[in-house]
């Protein structure tokens, strides 16, 4: 049987840790032979994460100590897992677990080595493309906006075809990605895998996915800095 490591780097997600914990685990990935193992990286929580993460059976949990990034976090998932195939899930409710099955079919099938999980390709997919933006109105904007550059950035840098660069579903076959040292402790080490994965030439290979954002307001973490950053991590990697 298949394992698949869901990495889940949290960092002060006491609000929504223990729901989504559970619907990691209520996911059903038998008819494909997998079974799933879970993996809390506690980023430097000062709330009750981890407290609230380790009261959810069958979940491995780790308060690391200090708080340094969501990279740092995901590299230390990498670390621990033992599963053959490793996604990222973040600790909010944006992204359904639900969407597992889609997201590491490909890799099962022997198809790619790397899947991402594309918001934008959903809306694609309805001939939709100019409604990414327009969907999600007030703070969430600028994030949706900046996620379509740093996606151009990538493609125009490194010769590749995404449509959704900085998506948190990330999977991929475990003996590639534990074979990609990263640098990056913070947001900017998904332009930096993307990077690294690109210049090995192995193709990105994209499936829609399921989307709802939360607000600034609710918790989201990420902001405009955190896109110039990715954009310097995309041009620096490349010359690296």
């Amino acid at each position: 049987m298949i394992t698949l490591s869901v990495i889940v780097p949290a960092y002060n997600e006491e609000k929504t840790i223990a729901q989504l914990l559970n619907k990691v685990k209520k996911v059903d990935l038998s008819k494909q032979n997998v079974r799933k193992e879970i993996i809390v990286i506690s980023d430097g929580s000062k709330d009750r994460t981890v407290e609230l993460a380790k009261k959810v059976r069958g979940v491995k949990v780790i308060d690391k100590q200090p708080n340094q990034g969501k990279g740092s976090a995901v590299r230390r998932g990498i670390q621990e897992a033992k599963g053959d195939i490793i996604i990222i899930q973040d600790a909010d409710l944006e992204y359904n677990p639900q969407d597992y099955s889609k997201v590491i079919e490909p890799i099962l099938n022997g198809r790619a080595l790397v899947v991402y999980g594309s918001r934008f390709l959903t809306l694609l997919k309805k001939n939709k493309k100019n409604s990414f933006i327009r969907k999600y109105k007030g703070a969430y904007t600028s994030a949706a906006l900046g996620g379509r550059i740093v996606t151009i950035a990538a493609n125009v840098i490194y010769g590749i075809k995404l449509t959704d660069e900085p998506t948190c579903y990330k999977c991929f076959k475990s003996s590639l990605i534990k074979s990609i040292e990263i640098d990056s402790d913070g947001f900017n080490w998904e332009p930096e895998v993307t990077a690294k994965i690109a210049k090995r030439k192995i193709k990105i290979h994209e499936v829609p996915i399921s989307y709802k954002p939360r607000t600034f307001e609710e918790g989201k973490k990420i902001n405009w800095k955190d896109g110039i950053e990715a954009l310097w991590t995309l041009i620096r990697y490349k010359f690296k």
